[in-house]
């Protein structure tokens, strides 16, 4: 029986007949070259006007499945497979290109790219180096660990009891009370960040930071819907915020201590005065405390240790100190906020590894953590000794800086604005690595993240010997 169009059908009878024609051509009856039947013949068959079979044609032909040959009618082109192979496949860049979450600027994707070369000398990178990490210690520690049927299973939405138990003795070094119930433990501080924009957070709110700011080489906030707002912290920052914000939801996220990326420490007065400016506004504070074990003397308590409101939600890690592998950081806020959160987080990824709980509990527990964050400061501290003598004898006539209180970075201040792509690239082609200062603030061309951290002692006098020659 010959195929006939519906007239009961949802689509037209062009659309109808272009579908049919299309399947003889995907299906081999019609291959390459065939020559199709002609106009009045298909409209007889069809039992419909020449004209509608006439316009099913010629989509086809602007499509690419048929061609014309003058005088001898009409046949299956040759890119009629490729046609239909694009066709038959989903757009994949039309998805990817309107989807929620923004894609990276391209200077990070290449950072992220070239990290995993061995070859390359990362000069900037915000991890510590291999021969920092307690490997074999932490080996050791797994053959002491005991673990029970529940223990590896799945975690509680907030993560283990235990371990929150254990933060709550360990955090009152910190001067911050807490109890289980106020702490959830994600897979590392930017999951963090995360949980917070999907959680807490409208479409339009406002999140105001300093600038520069680690949260311009992430979009966590940005590809939720929220609006980045950098304000200073000057006698005006009540008035500017209040005018800022209008009537949208809004926080303020800070790194308080060995601020990312400049390793800037605030005083205690400034950590109090953004408090209460918050305060008074009713605007949330994230803390970002994830540097605060690698000062390399005493600092300031944290703005959570004064937060008498709930005002305060804190964030801490092991990815700075312990290993970046094991994906464990906590947030501390009022339980409706980890309620609130630990559901969005089990939507996502149904808890953070239990075995990398295991061994963080062990750690802090034992004593382990804190012996191993004396060694890791005073490895840190020769580090950025040496790294600002090489920059004493080098780089003073062409650039400032100020001496690292901790932490992995310096924040090199070229004097001329030459920290452009074409450094990037330069420096890249040179197996050297940088992280410059448009990352953090777009119209940073003076700057670059000096991280100590990473890089052997060889490397770093081998990368900064090629970043003076092309900064000269």
């Amino acid at each position: 029986m010959k195929w006939k169009p519906s007239r009961l059908s949802h689509l037209t009878i062009q659309e109808q007949i272009v579908d049919w024609i299309k399947s003889r051509i995907e299906c081999g009856d019609w291959t390459v070259g065939t020559k199709i039947p002609t106009q009045r013949q298909l409209a007889a068959q069809f039992n419909v006007n020449r004209s509608t079979v006439q316009l099913a044609i010629e989509e086809l032909k602007a499509d690419g499945m048929l061609e014309s040959k003058m005088g001898s009618g009409v046949f299956v082109a040759n890119n009629s497979w490729n046609v239909l192979l694009d066709r038959s496949q989903p757009n994949w860049q039309q998805h990817i290109e309107s989807s929620i979450y923004k894609p990276n600027y391209r200077t990070i994707q290449l950072i992220n790219e070239y990290e995993q070369y061995d070859h390359v000398i990362r000069l900037g990178t915000g991890e510590l180096s291999p021969e920092l990490l307690p490997t074999k210690q932490i080996e050791q520690s797994l053959k002491v660990i005991s673990l029970d049927a529940k223990s590896i299973g799945y975690s509680s939405p907030q993560g283990s009891l235990k371990l929150r138990e254990i933060l709550c003795n360990y955090l009152k070094k910190r001067d911050i009370q807490t109890s289980p119930e106020n702490i959830l433990i994600v897979s590392g501080a930017l999951q963090a960040l995360q949980l917070i924009a999907m959680g807490l957070l409208e479409e339009g709110s406002v999140v105001f930071h300093e600038q520069p700011s680690y949260l311009n080489s992430v979009h966590p906030f940005q590809s939720a819907g929220m609006h980045m707002i950098p304000v200073s912290r000057n006698p005006n920052l009540s008035d500017n915020m209040r005018t800022l914000k209008r009537k949208r939801q809004s926080l303020y996220y800070c790194v308080p201590t060995l601020h990312n990326p400049t390793g800037y420490n605030w005083s205690l007065e400034e950590k109090k005065n953004l408090y209460n400016v918050c305060n008074e506004l009713q605007i949330p504070i994230i803390e970002d405390d994830v540097y605060h074990e690698l000062l390399f003397e005493p600092t300031s308590p944290a703005i959570k240790s004064f937060d008498a409101s709930g005002q305060v939600l804190y964030i801490g890690s092991v990815s700075k100190t312990l290993s970046p592998g094991l994906r464990i950081g906590w947030i501390v806020a009022p339980s409706p906020v980890i309620e609130r959160l630990a559901d969005i987080k089990m939507q996502t990824d149904y808890g953070s590894s239990a075995f990398s709980q295991e061994i963080v509990a062990h750690w802090i527990s034992t004593g382990l953590y804190e012996r191993h964050l004396v060694t890791l400061r005073e490895q840190l501290k020769r580090r950025a000794i040496f790294v600002e003598n090489i920059l004493d004898q080098q780089f003073k006539e062409i650039a400032t800086w100020r001496k690292s209180e901790g932490g992995f970075y310096i924040w090199l201040r070229f004097n001329e604005p030459i920290v452009n792509k074409r450094l990037f690239l330069d420096l890249l082609n040179q197996n050297v690595l940088i992280n410059p200062g448009y990352i953090y603030d777009s119209g940073d061309l003076h700057h670059i993240r000096l991280s100590y951290a990473y890089a052997s002692l060889e490397e770093l006098n081998i990368a900064l010997t090629y970043l003076l020659e092309h900064a000269r």
